[in-house]
């Protein structure tokens, strides 16, 4: 009985010791690991929100890229980082639900080894066309491409786009070529030059090409049309409804406590909501806001997860 009674003061020792930890939490600089390179969408919105987030916590926010190894560079350093709340990662689809049904091996577990903050955004991805092509719709397209085999070529920068594209091709005969780039200048310049006319890319890079004429956007894979181009058509529209969102979202190595998770939560969330910041980080550039709960979080990872093992058992990708 001593012994039962001596481990259930401990327990409560424990307990009142992260009770504590939470209520002066954080006492230091705060580190948010990223999968993505300097510069992209993703490292603007958070270098934008992190000099916010450091006013409201009042400890230096400190942004850490990682990029590379299809996104599990970052997921692994997440994982392997201590659970004390001090280390944050804003982490893509990629990473957090679709990398363990298309590579062999990941060195993390994204079931067990994240614990969910919020989902920031969905970044609203658009299938453009050079304007050389003369196509006004995915249906001519598919037409023009069967008018003239092996001919034309996309690109797409992630593994998601990809099986999009290809999943179309298989759905409505379309002969198109995969193109592999080294990032979004080698993608830029295949549409601006027509050597590479078709791409499924995010909507912030090509807003200004769109607008001006140059590329052609024919669909947006977002779950409404967008909001600056409401005349371009969904995918879902079009029939295409297996699709494999592209969202950033905040998570955190697993055994955070729940009062730091929280903490972490309406902070970040705040953030997100102010009209000012939403409209100039997000919206005005195609991004849908999110900022959901860990709760709605966790529970969005889990059918993405399900949606994820579908969208790739249903299509010619191999697991590498």
């Amino acid at each position: 009985m001593k012994s039962i009674a001596a481990l259930l003061v401990a327990f409560s020792l424990i307990a009142g010791m992260r009770c504590a930890d939470a209520d002066d939490y954080p006492t230091r600089p705060i580190r948010i690991l990223t999968a993505n390179s300097v510069g992209g969408t993703s490292d603007i919105f958070v270098r934008a929100l992190a000099e916010q987030l450091q006013q409201r916590l009042g400890q230096p926010i400190i942004v850490d890229n990682r990029p590379g190894g299809n996104m599990t560079i970052a997921g692994r350093a997440c994982a392997d980082a201590a659970n004390d709340g001090y280390t944050i990662c804003l982490l893509p689809n990629e990473t957090l639900t679709l990398n363990q049904f298309t590579i062999k091996s990941i060195p993390y577990d994204p079931e067990k080894n994240f614990e969910p903050i919020t989902n920031a955004f969905i970044n609203t991805q658009v299938m453009v066309v050079s304007s050389s092509l003369h196509v006004d719709s995915l249906d001519e397209l598919a037409e023009l491409s069967k008018a003239k085999p092996r001919s034309l070529s996309y690109s797409a920068l992630a593994i998601p786009m990809q099986i999009t594209i290809e999943n179309w091709k298989k759905k409505t005969g379309a002969d198109l070529v995969y193109v592999p780039v080294r990032g979004g200048a080698d993608m830029v310049t295949g549409l601006l030059t027509g050597t590479t006319p078709v791409a499924l890319v995010g909507l912030p890079n090509f807003i200004s090409y769109i607008r001006d004429g140059t590329v052609k956007a024919i669909a947006v894979d977002s779950e409404q049309r967008s909001p600056l181009f409401p005349e371009v058509p969904t995918l879902r529209e079009l029939g295409f409804s297996n699709l494999a969102p592209v969202y950033f979202a905040f998570v955190a190595p697993a055994g955070v406590p729940r009062p730091i998770i929280d903490r972490l939560h309406d902070a970040i969330a705040a953030i997100g909501n102010q009209p000012e910041f939403r409209k100039a980080r997000l919206l005005d550039i195609g991004i849908v806001p999110v900022f959901d709960t860990p709760e709605h979080l966790g529970k969005y990872l889990k059918q993405e997860r399900a949606n994820s093992a579908k969208l790739i058992s249903g299509s010619d990708f191999q697991a590498r």
